[in-house]
């Protein structure tokens, strides 16, 4: 017997007759040892896919870190923005931390129950309601984050108001 991929990815098992019946015991250890090869190799090719596949994600993470170095790069050696090109640059941002969440939520599920059968993983409207639960906390985290800066923003100018205010009443 043996056991060659055909060229549509599926598999084709040729039996070579065993001297004993198809119905012995022999005969059924046979056939279940062929199925079980041909299964850990469907297992094998679905793990190389999927090597493949985290290998081109960690080389986008890799110039996603590049990408925000070069920005922070420019933001600290640069000053005075136009508030148009951040408002651009803050909404590109969310939509890309968004979808990282997204995939690192993705990965870590796939990494905490390897052995999840498709029938546990979470049916197709759950799928979205989490995907829109992600986006919400995302925009909710950036609107947080804006309204940080604003704050440091008129801290910084009500401190610099009352250092105005203490040298004209020190006059």
């Amino acid at each position: 017997m043996a056991c060659r991929p055909s060229g549509s990815g599926s598999y084709t098992v040729v039996i070579i007759p065993l001297r004993t019946s198809l119905y012995s015991l022999d005969a059924l250890r046979f056939y279940l040892w062929i199925k079980r090869l041909k299964d850990l190799e469907k297992e094998k090719d679905a793990l190389c896919s999927g090597l493949e596949v985290l290998e081109k994600t960690r080389l986008w993470y890799l110039q996603r870190l590049e990408e925000n170095r070069v920005q922070q790069d420019h933001i600290e050696t640069k000053s005075g923005v136009g508030s148009c090109q951040e408002s651009a640059a803050e909404a590109r941002s969310c939509v890309l931390r968004s979808r990282i969440q997204r995939a690192n939520g993705s990965l870590g599920s796939v990494m905490s129950e390897p052995n999840a059968t498709s029938s546990s993983s979470p049916s197709l409207p759950d799928a979205v309601a989490d995907s829109d639960l992600r986006w919400h906390n995302t925009v909710l985290t950036q609107e947080v984050s804006d309204k940080n800066r604003q704050i440091s923003v008129l801290e910084l100018e009500k401190d610099a108001l009352l250092e105005q205010l203490d040298e004209l009443e020190a006059h």
